[in-house]
């Protein structure tokens, strides 16, 4: 099987329930596809239980050892009593393995998006960010890597001039506007100047919250990495206020350094640029160029490249 040119070509109904199957479980054949483009995740049937959820890792994205370090940070926020989906272990073991693909199973917990309009919602959620900070300080990862500019601009970049999505026409000027934003951004988070780095949830959205009667739960750290804390506060946050209140609601738990917000322009800026990257590398994927068709127009990237220059003047302002 070619995975780069069809990661899951092989990935069918009957090897889903036969690798849950072969896990210790009983599947009763009932099996729900969930929202997912990374990694494919499925709810699977057992029969006389509850379901479960089956994720399968896109190969070659993360290795074992830093697949490992995101389970072992998950069991470790939910064992401080942090409401985190954290993956079950089976016979010591959370990565399982089966006729080629890398799996894991996780409880279903349900829930609804979150509404963060609402001033204690925002506080709620201010106050478990401070917690998983709390415990995300005590280690640092050593495989999963970190929000830097080289990760998030370098890289995305260079998969985009290496892809056919970027119209010829475009691309000069999308490779002197990504290596001029990526030196821009190195210079204004050295003017920035060291913030503490620790370990996150790394793609702290309103799709990776689920909310119940009981409160928020946090799914999916896929892409948990080293960085600093705001990164896991400003995507929840729609407005200054917003981010006013969850910093309220931050301070009960945690004590947050003001420097950081400093961070959140360049943060957004970088996070652009990579899910660019991010389509463009995985464009081989069938899933992609129907989830994400718009992506494949010339008019998509003209408006992106324009993005990217706004981007420049914003991080010029704040050097002068």
């Amino acid at each position: 099987m070619d995975t780069k040119q069809a990661p899951y070509a092989a990935l069918s109904p009957d090897l889903i329930l036969d690798a849950v199957a072969d896990a210790g479980y009983e599947p009763d054949g009932r099996m729900l596809a969930m929202g997912s483009y990374e990694n494919r995740v499925y709810q699977v049937g057992i029969e006389e239980a509850a379901p479960l959820i089956a994720k399968f890792y896109r190969p070659g994205r993360w290795s074992d050892a830093a697949i490992d370090e995101e389970h072992d940070f998950a069991l470790e926020l939910e064992s401080a009593e942090l409401p985190v989906v954290a993956p079950i272990v089976i016979d010591g073991q959370t990565l399982l393995e089966y006729d080629g693909f890398r799996f894991s199973l996780y409880p279903r917990q349900g829930g609804r998006s979150p509404e963060l309009e609402s001033a204690e919602n925002l506080e709620w959620m201010g106050r478990l960010l401070a917690r998983i900070h709390g415990v995300g300080s005590r280690a640092v990862f050593s495989e999963r890597g970190r929000i830097d500019v080289a990760t998030f601009v370098r890289e995305p970049a260079k998969a985009v001039l290496g892809s056919n999505l970027l119209p010829s026409t475009l691309r000069p000027r999308y490779h002197e506007s990504t290596d001029l934003l990526a030196d821009l951004l190195v210079q204004r988070l050295q003017a920035i100047g060291p913030v503490r780095q620790i370990r996150l949830h790394g793609d702290c959205h309103r799709g990776n919250v689920l909310w119940t009667d009981a409160g928020p739960h946090f799914v999916d750290l896929d892409d948990a990495r080293m960085g600093p804390a705001v990164q896991d506060l400003w995507m929840l946050a729609p407005s200054r206020r917003a981010l006013d209140i969850l910093l309220e609601g931050y301070a009960e738990f945690g004590d947050f350094d003001s420097t950081e917000l400093a961070l959140i322009e360049p943060l957004r800026i970088m996070r652009q640029v990579h899910w660019a990257g991010w389509v463009a590398m995985r464009w081989h994927d069938p899933a992609f160029p129907l989830a994400f068709a718009h992506v494949g127009e010339a008019r998509w990237w003209e408006e992106h490249c324009n993005d990217l220059a706004a981007a420049i003047d914003s991080l010029r302002e704040h050097a002068d």
